[in-house]
């Protein structure tokens, strides 16, 4: 949900312990899955929180977005086919998901986080992202530190959470559980003014001009594609795919069909 967050990490090792080895269904060999070990042979399980438009959004009773066409590639260079499952995002960025074997990898707009690496592994960055903030038009906030007896905005265990709470001496912190929630009080007037990545807000806008993004502040953020700690045959077959698409121009693209523009070098 963001590039999506870092909250304290929770360790999961006992757990790992008991379920390593027992809740897996090997591909074993099945056509185009290579060998890999997948949760469901045939399939290519990713767990993501939606809302997260233009990464992934759910339209006509279908998931789509970025991501979404990303993985895709990933899933057809396996011979296998994607499955969406929307979990809450707690449960992918501290690895949860993973260890009860709930999907194969998660792609869900994530920031590569020192906390997150701890707990999965990532694919090589994908798509760089920064945090920005969103308001209604006409409202004079350029940064976090000019909201000080104002409401500020943020999604559950986001990179645009920790940021706000570092720079937000004097305001007033408001959390919401998914970027829905959040955009939806920033409209509405519940809140001043929201934090979140500059893909969805910018992407938010386009559809609702009375809101608009007021600054973007250099996070230098970078997007992965988290699979199992040690699942190193999946996450090269991944890396595999990214690098493909951004050669043969599939990667081009689908940043196009998504942003409207190519992205810049």
């Amino acid at each position: 949900m963001s590039a999506r967050s870092a909250l304290p990490v929770i360790a999961v090792a006992a757990a790992v312990a008991v379920l390593t080895g027992c809740s897996s269904t090997k591909s074993d060999g099945k056509k185009g899955s290579g060998g890999l070990e997948l949760v469901s042979s045939g399939t290519l399980k990713t767990c993501t929180h939606l809302p997260y438009a233009p990464f992934q959004v759910k339209k006509d009773g279908k998931v789509v977005g970025f991501d979404v066409d990303l993985v895709d590639l990933v899933a057809k260079d396996l011979g296998v086919k994607q499955e969406i499952v929307n979990t809450p995002f707690e449960g992918i960025e501290t690895g949860q998901d993973f260890t009860i074997r709930k999907c194969d990898l998660a792609a869900a707009g994530m920031t590569i986080t020192p906390e997150r690496d701890k707990v999965m592994d990532f694919s090589d960055p994908y798509f760089n992202a920064t945090q920005a903030l969103l308001t209604k038009k006409g409202k004079p906030f350029k940064k976090v530190e000019d909201l000080k007896g104002k409401k500020l905005g943020y999604q559950k265990a986001t990179t645009g959470g920790i940021f706000a709470k570092k720079h937000g001496k004097g305001v007033e912190l408001v959390e919401f559980e998914d970027l829905g929630l959040l955009l939806t009080a920033v409209k509405s007037g519940q809140v001043d003014a929201g934090i979140n990545d500059n893909g969805v807000l910018f992407d938010y806008v386009k559809q609702n001009p009375d809101t608009t993004v007021t600054a973007e502040f250099n996070t230098g953020e970078h997007y992965g594609v988290g699979v199992r700690t040690g699942n190193d045959a999946l996450r090269k077959k991944i890396n595999a795919s990214i690098k493909k698409a951004k050669s043969d121009g599939s990667y081009d693209r689908i940043y196009k069909k998504w942003f409207g523009t190519t992205p810049q070098s």
